[in-house]
């Protein structure tokens, strides 16, 4: 089993007053001979005849000696989990969670910017206001 970051429980409990379910933590991302751990699965109800809304969060500290460095291994990690997950549990939306001091004084920076980075038309690297309201409540951003 991975490390915990030192935001996990914020965050895991805010999901929680949100009224997210947590259904795994840590979450198994399994495919064929690879089988890696993303830090929470969690779902919320929409409706009773609707399927609701299941995310998958990774928790980044960006505690390293280098941000830059620290944002090359999450920004990696984060697509190498995506492409798994699109693969095996297509409907999970993928979420990286991060401080919001690391969010506004260096995600805001214009060549690290997440739009920078997605400039496919592919829904899940996009996050939803809701995600973005919910981040900040846990002073954490969900990018």
């Amino acid at each position: 089993m991975p490390a915990k970051d030192i935001y996990h429980n914020a965050v895991k409990n805010t999901l929680i007053k949100e009224g997210w379910t947590i259904t795994a933590d840590p979450y198994l991302i399994k495919y064929e001979d690879a089988g890696l751990y993303a830090d929470l699965a969690a779902e919320k109800p929409i409706a009773a005849e609707r399927q609701g809304q299941k995310i998958i969060v990774e928790i980044k500290s960006f505690v390293g000696r280098s941000l830059m460095y620290d944002f090359h291994a999450a920004l990696g990690q984060y697509i190498v989990y995506r492409n798994l997950i699109q693969l095996t549990a297509p409907e999970y939306t993928l979420y990286l969670a991060i401080d919001d001091v690391v969010y506004k004084e260096f995600f805001q920076r214009k060549g690290v910017k997440p739009d920078f980075y997605n400039r496919s038309k592919t829904s899940k690297t996009n996050p939803s206001a809701h995600s973005r309201k919910l981040a900040y409540q846990y002073r954490s951003e969900i990018w």
